[in-house]
């Protein structure tokens, strides 16, 4: 099936992540099952035409426009790859523009909320699943890796001499974090913690579950979503959050923007631009409470 032999490219060989070869997987899927259904026809056999008609679908259908862009975004890499392979003359998304979307400035959380937070005895005990709960906000927020590098780790991950962390980026690019002495610390005694625990080592995964296994993405996701809910009102309370906050606090520090877009992983200075834009509001904030003309 063409779906799946495109779904074991972009996994194999562009080495994808499992998490974005799931959700091309569904949205392919999806796709096919709309053209077969509604026009009997195969993947290869589309136009331009019947993917406008399922452009309107979605919209119909109260799809938002960034999941619409995300579905596009699977259907052209799909298509270059069908012509790539000369199943097809040219690709039907030559001429489809994804709807935009609205620009939204990354969600942060303040650092002095993230330290209240932390270091307050309030909302952690001595327990093993409380110490792994902290030190998973711990490294989110002193690293700004992604939730996928998170469940990627091991314990040699770490190098408490070096005081740095190895993580797996997209694409499986490896990239070097450094961390603090504080976090090192954290790391040594949370891992001495797990070792005393009846674990019978089922996994050499960095964070594990109450029972020794590893960490999977709900989880971590809950987890953030439930300590954040202390400290902040706001909607957006994922793992993604504490990445944004970690770059937010980084550039507000003076940080190179550079310098921000290697420790984040980022492809492109793009990508990292963004961030300037929270810094430039805060310094507007600034400027109206200090201001006399403000």
């Amino acid at each position: 099936m063409l779906v799946e032999s495109f779904l074991k490219y972009i996994e194999q060989e562009k080495r994808y992540s499992l998490h974005t070869v799931q959700a091309y997987r569904t949205d392919l899927v999806q796709f096919t099952d709309f053209m077969t259904t509604t026009f009997e026809l195969a993947p290869e056999a589309v136009t331009y035409v019947q993917v406008r008609d399922y452009m309107v679908y979605l919209v119909e259908h109260k799809i938002g426009a960034n999941s619409i862009g995300r579905k596009m975004s699977a259907l052209r890499s799909f298509y270059k790859f069908l012509h790539r392979k000369g199943l097809i003359t040219s690709s039907p998304m030559s001429k489809i523009k994804a709807p935009k979307t609205p620009h939204r400035l990354p969600v942060f959380i303040d650092e002095e909320k993230m330290d209240l937070l932390l270091d307050s005895e309030e909302f952690f005990n001595d327990s093993f699943p409380s110490v792994r709960d902290k030190m998973i906000l711990e490294t989110l927020f002193g690293t700004g890796m992604r939730l996928s590098e998170l469940l990627g780790l091991k314990d040699q991950d770490v190098d408490f001499y070096k005081g740095t962390i190895k993580v797996f980026g997209k694409r499986k690019k490896e990239r070097i974090i450094p961390i603090t002495k504080q976090l090192v610390n954290q790391l040594q005694e949370y891992i001495q913690l797990k070792s005393l625990q009846n674990f019978n080592n089922k996994t050499d995964d960095l964070f594990v579950t109450n029972t020794g296994t590893a960490v999977y993405r709900q989880l971590i996701y809950n987890t953030v979503k439930s300590y954040l809910t202390y400290i902040s009102t706001q909607d957006k309370r994922s793992p993604h959050v504490l990445r944004h906050s970690y770059a937010t606090s980084l550039l507000n520090r003076g940080a190179d923007l550079n310098a921000i877009k290697e420790l984040l992983g980022h492809a492109s200075l793009a990508a990292t631009q963004v961030y300037t834009h929270n810094s430039v509001e805060r310094l507007k904030t600034i400027y109206k409470q200090a201001h006399p003309k403000a």
